[in-house]
């Protein structure tokens, strides 16, 4: 009992592999000598957290690391969580949790890893309601598309866009040319479309009230192209600020630099690397192709919309909408950073 207890006071760094029934440890002492080595459940695995003194913990950010980790944080712990894709390179000859946990050990020692901010729950439930909201909204586009392709079999067209069809829908489950069947079923598909509709547009109440009531959010809200959507979840999405340097960094980690591919001093810059959150990235794409529309239409004459407008007419309109999310990705990192709110003629 007292060489495990030694062995224990020794710990300086762990190595966590998290999976759903087990947990696989890998510790170190100051000098990177190996002095646990153990699987357990996750439930032993918390309590033989609260029994080893402070140290470094490194896990993979997974399903499930957020919640452990805060869990582990509890007990003093410094916890980094770290993508798959960074402790990959580390993992010694075959997979298994144990060699996992021990590359995750060393991955957590290295001065130039990247980091994962760890969630609190606040910003874990704001990033669920986004991605039930935006499942919902996938429903509700399949099952549209759907309709579309049995009324289209019957000779009906419906004109593109989701209020035409409902529309349409409404007009068509009382059409006596139609069958009887075909009017029933038009009815349940009219009936599940309205309530899609009804829970796309409860989710979007939940996330207006969210953002009444953060602050953050609210200063976020301020920059063009990024509305309710985009400032509810650029706080949940990243989490701190602060692990970004720059707001290039937290752009390219959105996928929105250009890729690099580089050999013999010759460099080459392709299409964006599309990293990263891709749900973020699509309404930050989204809200700079609004943002240019309307400085070309109103001939706004901001700083931003000329700037925009002058990309638009030198590489095209596409590289001007991309280009000007990866500048809304960078001034949303500046709000959040440092505070403040959007100034259109400074920025």
């Amino acid at each position: 009992m007292g060489k495990k207890q030694n062995l224990v006071s020794a710990i300086k760094v762990i190595g966590v592999d998290l999976a759903k029934s087990v947990v696989s440890v890998h510790a170190v002492d100051a000098q990177g000598k190996t002095v646990v080595r153990k699987r357990m459940s996750p439930a032993n695995f918390r309590k033989w957290m609260a029994s080893v003194p402070t140290c470094l913990v490194g896990m993979e950010a997974c399903g499930g690391a957020h919640h452990m980790a805060r869990e582990v944080m509890q007990h003093g712990h410094d916890v980094r969580l770290m993508a798959p894709q960074f402790v990959k390179p580390y993992v010694k000859s075959h997979k298994s949790d144990a060699l996992d946990a021990e590359a995750i050990c060393e991955a957590v020692q290295r001065p130039t890893m990247r980091f994962v901010a760890v969630k609190t729950r606040d910003q874990q439930d704001m990033q669920a309601l986004h991605r039930v909201r935006d499942l919902a909204v996938s429903r509700r586009t399949a099952l549209g598309n759907q309709i579309r392709g049995l009324l289209l079999e019957h000779g009906i067209a419906v004109p593109q866009r989701i209020y035409n069809l409902r529309r349409e829908l409404a007009l068509l489950v009382d059409e006596a040319e139609l069958g009887r069947e075909f009017r029933w079923l038009l009815r349940e598909l009219h009936g599940e479309l309205v309530r899609l509709d009804e829970q796309v547009a409860a989710y979007d109440e939940r996330l207006k009230a969210q953002l009444a009531q953060d602050e953050t959010a609210q200063r976020l809200a301020t920059i063009p192209g990024i509305g309710v959507l985009g400032a509810t979840m650029l706080p949940a999405a990243i989490g701190d600020a602060a692990i970004f340097r720059n707001g290039r960094q937290c752009s390219a980690w959105l996928g929105l630099v250009p890729h690099q591919h580089s050999t013999g001093g010759k460099t080459r810059m392709l299409g964006i690397t599309k990293r990263g959150n891709e749900y973020m990235r699509r309404l930050l794409v989204h809200g700079a192709r609004a943002v240019l529309a309307a400085a070309e239409r109103f001939h706004k004459m901001d700083a931003l919309s000329c700037w925009a407008r002058a990309v638009s007419q030198r590489r095209g309109k596409n590289r001007a909408v991309v280009a000007l999310a990866n500048k809304l990705a960078r001034m949303a990192w500046a709000l959040m950073a440092g505070g403040g709110r959007y100034e259109p003629q400074t920025a």
